[in-house]
């Protein structure tokens, strides 16, 4: 079975799970591995990374899963806010909306990226002005356990769902 890794990775996060899904497949079977590209459509199984915007993949992903037909896919994915399952299920539910009903989704996994420091810097300027909204704390608090995201752990999770995967 032929397969491909398509990825789109703003920070360098989802990147990171691109590589170690790539290094978990069987190099025989790697078709394609890098950004939204026609030739990644010519693969059986598709391995479809994103970084979360709005609650959902981004623009590059969205397009890319449009044209997706009649494949296998397993969606992997990094989102700097929340590290909790319901949040990714939630934005996962919102990827899948984004694929052809001919697809079969063999396999999810998310988990928490860091972001850039300027988000940080923007919430502690934002905790000066004369009105602050009350959930800075803990923005503050998520953007820091974020910062060691994805972390040995994550990376490992995601190895042992793919090679799921790939025993089928």
């Amino acid at each position: 079975m032929k397969t491909s890794v398509v990825f789109s990775s703003k920070t360098g996060n989802t990147q990171q799970l691109a590589n170690t899904v790539a290094a978990a497949l069987p190099k025989q079977e790697l078709l394609y591995t890098g950004a939204p590209n026609e030739a990644a459509l010519a693969a059986d199984r598709l391995y479809i990374g994103f970084w979360t915007d709005k609650g959902s993949c981004n623009r590059e992903i969205a397009a890319f899963l449009k044209q997706v037909k009649g494949k296998e896919v397993f969606l992997f994915g990094t989102a700097g806010f929340g590290g909790d399952a319901a949040y990714f299920e939630k934005v996962l539910t919102a990827v899948k909306k984004h694929l052809d009903r001919s697809n079969t989704v063999i396999g999810t996994y998310m988990c928490q990226g860091k972001m850039p420091q300027s988000v940080r810097e923007r919430y502690v300027k934002m905790q000066a002005s004369p009105l602050p909204i009350p959930n800075l704390d803990s923005l503050i608090e998520n953007f820091d356990r974020a910062a060691t995201h994805p972390d040995a752990e994550d990376l490992h999770r995601l190895t042992d769902a793919v090679k799921q995967t790939e025993s089928r």
